[in-house]
């Protein structure tokens, strides 16, 4: 009745959750060192297939109940084995609800156990079993086996993310050495698959997310150990980047709203390097202290924390709420990190070099954002002339879209619907924020008007709450020129505006590539495929149908815009997900950063995929 309690949503991301919980118990089962191989199959019809080489969930009868314990971990809420500490010392299932709430918002599931020497199995639908327990035969394997399909009338979304999905497995491959994970989707015609296995554990994380970055030193520093029965493992390293990539973990759980653990972190990181900076030459360059963000720019960490009673904020666990966890990771990290750059001055003197030019921009950018608001406020809007605005003010009503060039600009202004439609004209080359700190990102002139006509702020300040629109729709032509801008574009929400695509407000418009007219009628095609269907169904004489290829959005007029592109009751338009967050870190990383050997690579692997090639 109330599945959102359990798993979050019932959107893309609960579906996904239900793939995570039936994991995490095998992820559990790693934990303790009865695993190391975990199987996740996407079937046909979106049945999703868990398999592992654990113990195995107990077939036993139980002695009150009755009934085998394989179900009452798979019909009863609470009834899992992490409440007892002598079967998992740490473990992700906080609450021993997950096997049954995948298996009660399931339309079929079944569950197979292979333990000494016998398989025991049972079947489900929507959580209800359809017999007892059972013998089905004989095995030499171990493990679980979980299969299942969600029910469509519980979830909005049926069809699995396998991006999203690997992200996650990869996480978890990293996060526990020498655990191999496979995930296979056999919806397609070829098999997709990806296994992931990493000896070096976080340290391997951090130099799999620096790849293609240039370091400050080579190799990361990695620090573990146990404190209060809380075991920590961390590894940090620099890049001359000016973004913080960091992810942190409880019990193999990605606490992506953060906690008490991270508090702990970023406080140690923050006064240690203060107390080596106080003693170095570089606290002549600087007045004041380095602030959090100062020693955060260009750092890629990875922190992981087992802890034994976690306390997390509600089912999905995206954030650690145990207060002593903070001055247990802080006094450790803080320790240390002092007995490494105490060993490693080449290390400490190339961080906080980095991290003074980082303060001075930080106040050179503080300047900048309060000139601009001097400025703005001498404009009674605050609001960039290039912008031609909506009348109405309810941002979840809103459109803005930001369109190449004045001439394109000018069609859609006039063939737009003013109560909701906003337009935004770029004009001029975009800067690639990749290469360049905030100040000089607040301060240009391209994107300014963006960063103020979408009204949230930049960086460290961006407030996803207070934006002006719901829909900002980027509109650039068809071609390299579009793609480029397109991509300039995304960088930036990407870096500075990191939230707005993560909650869905970022969009492309897909204007058509032809138009085609035979006998007064007029049709689009987005693609070659839908041109060469509607050539075939005109049945006409190919020198009687005109087709023009439109080489830009300023060859259209302004209902021609409206019908195509911004109607929408018509317009195709593609909403940009972060579906998977490493990755997209190493794409943008490779594409738009310093290093052009990992950019030619990226091209001559990926040349002879290209689809739209201008010639």
């Amino acid at each position: 009745m109330r599945p959102g309690m359990y798993i979050g949503t019932t959107g893309i991301d609960g579906l996904h959750h239900l793939v995570f919980e039936v994991v995490d118990n095998s992820i559990d089962e790693a934990m303790q060192g009865f695993c190391n191989s975990i199987l996740v199959v996407l079937e046909g019809n979106d049945v999703v297939r868990v398999e592992d080489n654990g113990r195995g969930i107990p077939v036993d009868i139980h002695p009150d109940e009755q009934v085998s314990a394989l179900e009452l971990v798979m019909t009863r809420l609470h009834a899992g084995g992490k409440f007892d500490k002598k079967s998992y010392q740490v473990s992700g299932g906080l609450h021993g609800v997950g096997l049954s709430v995948v298996n009660a918002l399931s339309e079929t599931c079944q569950v197979f156990v292979h333990i000494h020497g016998t398989i025991y199995t049972q079947a489900y639908k929507i959580g209800i079993p359809d017999g007892p327990v059972h013998e089905a035969g004989t095995t030499e394997r171990q493990g679980t086996v979980v299969r299942f399909k969600a029910d469509p009338s519980i979830f909005e979304v049926a069809t699995y993310n396998f991006d999203a999905l690997s992200n996650r497995l990869r996480e978890l491959a990293f996060l526990n050495k020498g655990l191999t994970i496979t995930i296979s989707d056999e919806r397609l015609s070829t098999s997709k698959v990806h296994t992931f296995k990493f000896d070096g554990g976080v340290k391997s994380f951090v130099a799999y997310l620096n790849e293609n970055k240039t370091l400050l030193y080579p190799e990361p520093i990695f620090i573990e150990g146990v404190r209060e029965d809380i075991q920590i493992e961390c590894a940090v390293q620099y890049n001359d980047g000016f973004n913080e990539i960091m992810y942190s973990f409880v019990n193999d759980i990605n606490t992506r709203e953060g906690g008490t653990h991270l508090v702990g972190f970023k406080s140690a990181l923050t006064r240690t390097l203060n107390d080596f900076l106080k003693k170095s030459k570089q606290a002549k360059k600087l007045d004041d202290s380095l602030s959090g963000e100062d020693v955060r720019e260009g750092l890629t960490a990875v922190l992981s924390v087992k802890v034994p009673n976690p306390q997390f904020e509600g089912q999905t666990k995206a954030k650690l709420g145990n207060s002593e966890v903070k001055s247990i990771v802080d006094s450790f990290v803080n320790e240390h990190l002092e007995l490494y750059f105490d060993q490693h001055p080449d290390v400490i003197a190339a961080i906080l070099e980095k991290s003074v030019l980082a303060a001075r921009a930080r106040i050179a950018a503080r300047q900048a954002r309060e000139a601009t608001r001097r400025k703005n406020a001498m404009d009674s809007a605050g609001l960039p002339g290039k912008l031609a605005d909506c009348s109405e003010k309810d941002p979840a009503k809103c459109e803005l879209f930001i369109v190449e060039g004045d001439s394109a600009g000018g069609s859609a202004k006039m063939g737009r619907n003013r109560q909701y439609q906003a337009i935004l004209s770029l004009f001029g080359k975009m800067l690639n924020v990749e290469k360049t700190r905030i100040e000089k990102v607040i301060t240009n002139d391209k994107l300014q008007p963006i960063i103020a006509s979408i009204g949230g702020g930049a960086g460290s300040e961006f407030n996803i709450a207070k934006i002006r629109y719901y829909k900002i729709i980027i509109m650039a032509d068809a071609d390299v020129d579009g793609s480029h801008i397109r991509t300039l574009l995304l960088t930036f929400f990407y870096r500075y505006m990191t939230s707005l695509i993560e909650h869905g407000h970022v969009y492309l418009a897909m204007p058509p590539l032809y138009k085609i007219s035979y006998e007064k009628k007029t049709f689009y095609a987005y693609d070659d495929t839908e041109k060469d269907r509607l050539l075939a169904e005109s049945g006409r004489d190919p020198e009687k149908v005109g087709i023009q290829r439109y080489k830009g959005l300023g060859e259209m007029n302004p209902d021609q815009l409206w019908i195509t592109t911004m109607d929408p009751t018509q317009r195709n338009i593609m909403q940009v997900h972060l579906d998977d967050a490493v990755e997209a870190e190493r794409i943008f990383t490779t594409l738009m950063g310093e290093n052009v050997a990992s950019r030619r690579q990226f091209i001559e692997e990926n040349a002879l995929m290209v689809s739209n090639l201008d010639v």
